[in-house]
């Protein structure tokens, strides 16, 4: 891992009880996986909403990977199905905006599959390093200086 570009920042949404415990499990077997991965737990893949990926690029993130339960194996029922359509409605609004759909991407990896996790964040490194850095960043700073999130009732 010595080689990695540290360069991109990658945005992870992680489900809690598969992704999140599968990003665990590689740390616990000393599986490396890109430093630059940042990772976000959240409950279930069903609660990413769309504004929560459009502003980690507006953040300055290079790509966002949302990954959870093995399809027809949420614990949530369906959220990882409402996810995989928010991940398509994002890639929609990134080519309207004249960002590749590439930057984001869903995976999706259960709690033992701390290998395929590792496998994941590899490949989303290799896909934005094909694309170059988020045109969105300047001088490799957030176009700007602060993100702020309106919290809705």
């Amino acid at each position: 891992m010595s080689d990695v570009n540290t360069d991109y920042q990658i945005v992870a949404f992680c489900c809690q009880y598969c992704a999140y415990a599968a990003a665990d499990l590689a740390g616990g077997l000393r599986l490396q996986y890109p430093p630059n991965v940042k990772i976000i737990q959240i409950p279930c893949t069903g609660k990413m909403d769309v504004l929560y990926a459009l502003q980690a690029f507006e953040a300055g993130a290079d790509a966002v990977m949302v990954a959870g339960c093995m399809p027809g194996d949420c614990h949530f029922l369906e959220g990882n199905l409402n996810a995989m359509r928010r991940v398509e409605r994002v890639k929609d609004l990134l080519r309207q905006i004249g960002l590749e759909a590439e930057r984001i991407k869903m995976f999706h990896i259960s709690s033992s599959m701390a290998s395929q996790f590792v496998s994941a964040t590899e490949e989303m490194l290799r896909t934005v390093e094909k694309l170059g850095p988020n045109p969105l960043r300047m001088n490799g700073k957030a176009s700007r200086k602060e993100t702020h999130v309106r919290r809705v009732s």
